[in-house]
């Protein structure tokens, strides 16, 4: 198991997680996001990649259009 603060909460996962399979367990639509990863924003191509390890800090904010 490992455990990450998402949005300010810690959750646990049951193992290291790339963005991209974290945004699918969470049934999050990834065009609509932008992800924090420590307090770097990652670009989209960079997801898949990017593994998620121990006591990482991601945010996840959704993408809003407003006029």
């Amino acid at each position: 198991m490992i455990t990450l603060m998402l949005n300010g909460e810690a959750r646990e996962f049951e193992k290291s997680l790339s963005i991209h399979e974290l945004m699918l367990k969470l049934q999050l639509q990834p065009n609509l996001y932008l992800v924090e990863l420590n307090e770097v924003a990652l670009f989209r191509s960079e997801w898949e990649s990017q593994k998620i390890k121990e006591n990482d800090r991601i945010e996840i904010i959704r993408i809003v259009a407003g006029g």
